[in-house]
């Protein structure tokens, strides 16, 4: 029963998206990014309307992907992410995870930061957010996705 109401809703969700022309060009803007398929591109759409309309350290803190400091008086910690919308940091995470496999600027930022010796985890959470700039402004400047080779 249950596996039927998510394939229905998913459906529901796809539909929508296919029916509004603004959706639908954001839509394909967004599966131009390498690492993003229908779950992560349909969670941006839904979740993080602000995409293309504010600035890349705006919309890395909405998301949950920008450093903050965990400083009281003169103790100085470590900066970590937190706050921001849960579900999209979570999808960008995984889109993050894929991409710095397949796209070549973000598998050589990856083995930049891999072979600084940063954990994994922080190589992930800097591609996620460098990948989700590149989306904010795929979207601001409504064009598709493009590898830049160097």
């Amino acid at each position: 029963m249950l596996t039927n109401r998510i394939a229905r809703i998913e459906t529901d969700i796809a539909t929508h998206i296919e029916t509004c022309s603004r959706l639908k060009r954001r839509n394909e803007q967004l599966r131009s990014v390498p690492g993003v398929g229908p779950v992560v591109a349909a969670t941006l759409l839904a979740k993080l309307p602000e995409l293309g309309r504010i600035n890349r350290r705006a919309i890395a803190n909405l998301a949950g992907l920008a450093p903050h400091a965990c400083d009281s008086g003169q103790m100085r910690g470590k900066r970590m992410i937190w706050g921001g919308r849960a579900e999209v940091r979570r999808a960008l995470y995984a889109a993050a995870f894929i991409a710095s496999r397949h796209d070549p600027e973000l598998k050589a930022y990856r083995r930049k930061l891999d072979d600084a010796g940063k954990p994994f985890k922080v190589a992930i959470i800097a591609c996620a957010r460098r990948l989700l700039t590149q989306i904010n402004a795929i979207i601001r400047d409504e064009r598709n996705y493009e590898t830049r080779t160097a």
